[in-house]
């Protein structure tokens, strides 16, 4: 690998660490503020990040993308459907951490990379490989050891997973950039943010300049949170294969493990064993799409000069 190569690839490398460390910790910040209602925590989400990510468009020149965007109605139409569904997801995550669901969210997003798969498979008939589908099944007995554990479903991992999965799909449809569209989703999102924190603050019962000055820059904070990491694996994306990400993005869930191990919630034998299923799953998923690259540079041969 020559100089200028190997150095975008420690860039690209760098910018994907911070989004998944951000990303993994995250409900560090959701137990911080778990005494503001999930609403209102969810709104100021939506609400700061749009001032945050202007700010970001302005250093990046990333204005004509924004407005080409809202002047395409199909574009503008597959991001409203995005937006509905990465705030359904931010609610549900925000749900979890505040009421020790942590576990679920983590096996959420283990599960997100494998529903990518099985998409492929049910919509666009794509063909598995073996070792793929031994880890779509061990991931399936995973999650069915939790349910019959349970006595019901794990509905906010399969809500998380199903949900971040969708928002994936449409987002490939669209030919807009990841900040660039995340400023749109979360425009479109603003007016009902913004009227939710109307009347919680009429009505006496929010949280934001009535509880302290830390609860406060907790909410404002939410802007930065959700908008920052986003570019950083903008930035990833661009300087990184895809398998490199690939392996990258099981940093999260796995941090996200291991902080609800940290706030003490209760690992039951089924938790257990869904993960070994679930861990094994990746593991091999991982070594088979590796090796699936392996092969394909061999292929290849030599890149030419």
């Amino acid at each position: 690998m020559d100089q200028p190569e190997s150095t975008e690839s420690g860039k690209g490398i760098a910018a994907g660490l911070v989004a998944y460390l951000i990303w993994g910790v995250l409900p560090v910040y959701f137990k911080l503020t778990e005494h503001v209602d999930v609403l209102e925590v969810l709104s100021h989400r939506i609400v700061w990040a749009v001032p945050f990510g202007a700010l970001i468009l302005f250093a990046r020149r990333q204005w004509p993308e924004v407005r080409r965007a809202l002047r395409n109605l199909r574009s503008l139409a597959w991001l409203s459907l995005a937006a509905l569904l990465i705030a359904v997801n931010w609610l549900i995550y925000i749900y979890a951490v505040q009421h020790d669901q942590v576990y679920q969210a983590s096996l959420g997003y283990y599960i997100n990379p494998l529903m990518y798969v099985a998409i492929g498979v049910v919509f666009l008939g794509e063909r598995l490989r073996r070792l793929q589908r031994v880890s779509i099944l061990l991931a399936t007995i995973g999650v069915l050891v939790l349910t019959f554990s349970y006595g019901k479903l794990p509905w906010i991992a399969l809500s998380l997973g199903v949900t971040f999965t969708a928002y994936g799909v449409i987002r490939k449809q669209i030919a807009v950039g990841a900040m660039p569209g995340l400023f749109v989703e979360t425009l479109l999102l603003l007016p009902m943010a913004m009227a939710w924190l109307l009347w919680v603050s009429s009505a006496g019962t929010g949280s934001f300049a009535n509880v302290s000055t830390g609860t406060d820059l907790l909410l404002l904070l939410a802007g930065p949170l959700t908008v920052v990491p986003l570019l950083c694996f903008a930035i990833a994306a661009r300087k990184l294969t895809l398998t490199a990400i690939g392996f990258m993005q099981f940093i999260a869930p796995t941090l996200q493990f291991l902080v609800g191990l940290f706030y003490g919630e209760v690992l039951t034998t089924a938790h257990m064993v869904c993960f070994v299923f679930i861990w094994v799953a990746v593991g091999l998923f991982s070594y088979d799409v590796l090796n699936a690259n392996r092969r394909l540079r061999r292929r290849s041969g030599p890149a030419s000069a």
